[in-house]
């Protein structure tokens, strides 16, 4: 049986998780990626998305990140997130609200709304939902 890694995901705020996993699979800007116990050392940026690892018991875990780097040593993982919850966590009525305030952002006519805030909202929001509903 393959080794363990530690698994840290730290946000501005707060530690959200700090555990041993068998194996860690994270929302890469080029791409997801995974990794196990040994691998070669790199560092990546993150978008929005799910992170979801096996702890050391095997059981699936999620987290929700929102941007952030990714640091893989051959024992180590470390996510350094924008925002960070695990799924548990999402309370569903908040994300609920912070995608119809997205959407009327999006729809309104407004010349000073910031588009690009208002999307990456929508995103953040949409995933967090999608993920709580799973």
């Amino acid at each position: 049986m393959a080794e363990n890694i530690k698994l840290e995901i730290v946000t501005p705020e707060k530690a959200v998780v700090r555990e041993d996993a068998q194996i860690v699979m994270a929302p890469g800007t080029e791409g997801e990626f995974g990794v196990l116990s040994g691998h070669t050392p790199f560092l990546t940026t993150l978008k929005i998305g799910t992170l979801h690892y096996k702890d050391e018991k095997g059981i699936e875990r999620y987290v929700f990140v929102s941007g952030g780097f990714a640091e893989a040593l051959p024992d180590k993982v470390t996510v350094l997130a924008e925002s960070a919850e695990r799924r548990r966590d999402i309370d569903i009525e908040r994300a609920k609200t912070a995608l119809e305030r997205a959407e009327k952002r999006l729809a309104s006519a407004d010349k000073d709304v910031d588009i690009i805030r208002a999307q990456v909202a929508l995103a953040r929001a949409m995933h967090r939902m999608s993920l709580a509903k799973v």
